[in-house]
């Protein structure tokens, strides 16, 4: 088959890979929110190759900011989905959050949680990880 321009993408499993996360970000958003946190910000990226990008930044009642991580896996092949959040991840989610805060100018203490969707199941883990 010819083309003039770019060839037209078909649904592939990238895309639906896609559509998949956003659904778990939804999910996990959705699951914090009914425990009281407050969305500050969704899908923050700094700029420039190398950097890092945040799912969800919440804030807690008593001010701390959380920085939310959401992995999602059909199956637990391979560790699951907390296999994934491996350190080079968390240190450009780290990045991240530094850039987030100077940006905001908040002083707020904050944590890093992860929130892992395997299957139908959601586990949210507070303090997962730290900046150190």
């Amino acid at each position: 088959m010819f083309f003039l321009g770019k060839k037209p993408k078909p649904e592939t499993a990238a895309g639906s890979t896609k559509a998949r996360g956003q659904a778990a970000e939804d999910q996990a958003l959705a699951y914090l929110q009914a425990r009281g946190l407050r969305l500050l910000g969704r899908n923050y990226r700094t700029p420039g190759r190398g950097g890092g990008e945040i799912d969800l930044i919440l804030q807690e009642s008593d001010g701390t900011v959380v920085f939310v991580e959401v992995r999602s896996r059909s199956h637990s092949d391979f560790g699951g989905a907390g296999a994934s959040i491996g350190h080079a991840k968390r240190q450009r989610i780290v990045f991240a959050a530094r850039q987030w805060l100077h940006g905001q100018g908040w002083q707020e203490p904050c944590r890093f949680d992860v929130v892992l969707m395997q299957g139908a199941q959601l586990h949210w883990l507070p303090a997962a990880f730290d900046a150190g």
